[in-house]
C-alpha cells in the first residue's frame, strides 16, 4: 500500500511504515493536483498538516483512499464526517504535540512581559546609537511570579500549559465547557511529584481575574474572544492565542491595544492564513510567530510515529 506524507513525515515515522511492507512517498502536491495525484498512484493513506486540505471532492472520486491521517490537533482542514460516512479512516495525533505548543506560549510570554519581540526589532537597527534611548524604553517589565493565567480551553495543550504556569510561580484558572475538575501532575527529579487540582470556572469569571490569558480551543464559527470579552478584562492584560485563528477577533484585538486596555499580544495562528493582516505584522504590542506551535523536533518525531502505529493497527484489522 502506499502513503502519501503531502505535508511532510518524521524519518521515524516514515521507517515505521515502511517496516511494516508500506511505500511512503513524501512529496508536496499541489492542492489543485492532488485529487488525480491520488487516483493516478492508487494511495491509500494520505498524511497531511494544516497546509493540505481534504474535501468532499477528494474524499468522493479517490476511490484507492482508506485512511486520512491529520499530524497535529485541529481536523478543521478535513471532512471528518464526511470521510468517515464513506468508510474512510481520519485519525490525528492529539497530544503527540501538547508541550511543544505549551512552551510556544510561554516563549512568547515571557517574552511579552519583557518587550522582548520589539528589542528584538529595535536593537540590530539602533542598538549601537541609541542604547541608553532603548534602555529607557523597554525598562519596566513584569514578573510572571504570582500572576494569574487564564487558560481557555482545558484539554491535553491547555493542562501543559497550567504546568508550565505553575511551574513559574503563576496563579491558575481555567475554562472549559467540557471538563469540571483536572487534576495536574508536576513531576520533579528522583521521582517526585506533587498533584494539584484544577476546577474550571465560566469564561465571564476567568476573563474578569486574569492577568494573562491563552486560547487553547478547536476552530469556532465565532470568536471566543472579543470586544464585548475585551472590555471585561483587567487593565492591561496580555492575550496569546496559539489555537487557531479566529478564535480571537483580531479586529477588536486591535482596538484594545491601541486603547491600552491590552498591554501586549502574542500569535501563532492567524485570521488570514498564509497572508496574516498588515496591521497585526506591524504593531509593535504583538509578538509573532508563523504557526509553528506543533513545530519542534521531538514533536514531529513523535507525531510520525504515532500516526504510523495507528495507519499500520487500522489496515492490519482491514486484512484481517
Amino acid at each position: 500500500m502506499k502513503v502519501l506524507a503531502n505535508d511532510g513525515i518524521s524519518k521515524s515515522g516514515a521507517e515505521t511504515l515502511k517496516n511494516a511492507g508500506f511505500e511512503v512517498i513524501i512529496k508536496k502536491v499541489a492542492q489543485e493536483q492532488l485529487k488525480d495525484y491520488l487516483n493516478q498512484n492508487a494511495i491509500s493513506v494520505l498524511l497531511v498538516r494544516s497546509a493540505t486540505s481534504v474535501r468532499k471532492d477528494i474524499i468522493d472520486n479517490c476511490i484507492h483512499l482508506k485512511v486520512i491521517g491529520r499530524g497535529g490537533v485541529g481536523m478543521d482542514n478535513i471532512d471528518v464526517a464526511y470521510a468517515r460516512s464513506k468508510g474512510i479512516a481520519v485519525i490525528n495525533t492529539p497530544a503527540a504535540s501538547s508541550s511543544s505548543v505549551a512552551e510556544l506560549v510561554f516563549a512568547h510570554l515571557f517574552g511579552g512581559v519583557r518587550k522582548l519581540h520589539d528589542a528584538n526589532r529595535n536593537m540590530p537597527l539602533e542598538g549601537d546609537s541609541r542604547f541608553k534611548d532603548l534602555k529607557k524604553a523597554y525598562a519596566g517589565g513584569i514578573e510572571l511570579r504570582g500572576k494569574t493565567l487564564g487558560i481557555i480551553g482545558f484539554g491535553r495543550i491547555g493542562r501543559e500549559v497550567a504546568k508550565i504556569a505553575l511551574g513559574v510561580g503563576m496563579k491558575v484558572i481555567a475554562s472549559d465547557k467540557n471538563i469540571g475538575e483536572v487534576e495536574i501532575t508536576l513531576e520533579f527529579y528522583n521521582d517526585q511529584s506533587i498533584k494539584i487540582p484544577i476546577k474550571t470556572e465560566p469564561i465571564d469569571m476567568l476573563i474578569k481575574d486574569s492577568d494573562y490569558i491563552t486560547l487553547h480551543v478547536p476552530a469556532q464559527d465565532s470568536p471566543v474572544i472579543g470586544a464585548k470579552e475585551i472590555a471585561k478584562m483587567k487593565d492591561g492584560v496580555g492575550i496569546i492565542n496559539t489555537a487557531r485563528g479566529g478564535v480571537l477577533d483580531e479586529e477588536a484585538l486591535l482596538e484594545g491595544i491601541e486603547s491600552g486596555k491590552i498591554s501586549f499580544a502574542a500569535l501563532d495562528t492567524y485570521e488570514n492564513e498564509p497572508t496574516p493582516a498588515i496591521r497585526l505584522l506591524m504593531n509593535e504590542s504583538i509578538s509573532l510567530s508563523p504557526h509553528i506551535g506543533a513545530s519542534t523536533n521531538e514533536a514531529q518525531e513523535r507525531i510520525g510515529v504515532e500516526l504510523a502505529e495507528q495507519i499500520i493497527s487500522i489496515l492490519k484489522k482491514t486484512k484481517a
